[in-house]
């Protein structure tokens, strides 16, 4: 079952049980998934742009909840967690620190790296190994301390 199969079907579920909450942040899914399959790119929805189309939505979702927090708006900040709760759902599950840093030790090994002049083939293997597991953020912040 693909991603879009798995929303429809949440979808179906959450209007049964009359929840507002998750209905919205599956619609919001839904509908980044439509804008994807039209984007003129002709380019089929495969696992890996899934992912990275859910990480997007979660990346914004969570730059406006910083914002709204910012600006003392806890009303619209709470709408924002909750649709990145129930986006989250679809991702694999992430990594914590230590397992990124295990994985990032282990790739820098293998490519040889030694400097930041290194950086961008270890974040390439990287975020092609971690793809969906980790943020880009995390990645990028470990790959640049070990390679201080």
């Amino acid at each position: 079952m693909n991603l879009t199969e798995k929303i429809n079907a949440e979808i179906m579920t959450a209007m049964r049980a009359k929840d507002a909450v998750r209905l919205r942040g599956l619609r919001a899914v839904k509908a980044a998934i439509l804008l994807a399959n039209t984007d003129g790119t002709g380019k089929e929805m495969d696992d890996e742009r899934e992912i990275a189309l859910l990480q997007r939505l979660i990346k914004q979702r969570k730059e406006s909840l910083l914002v709204f927090e910012t600006q003392n708006r806890p009303e619209l900040a709470q709408v924002e967690s909750e649709e990145i709760a129930v986006i989250m759902e679809f991702l694999p599950q992430q990594l914590d620190r230590e397992a990124v840093e295990s994985i990032i030790k282990n790739i820098i090994t293998t490519t040889g790296a030694t400097s930041m002049k290194d950086m961008g083939k270890v974040m390439g293997a990287a975020n092609k190994e971690l793809g969906g597991k980790a943020e880009g953020k995390l990645i990028s912040e470990v790959v640049k301390a070990l390679l201080q």
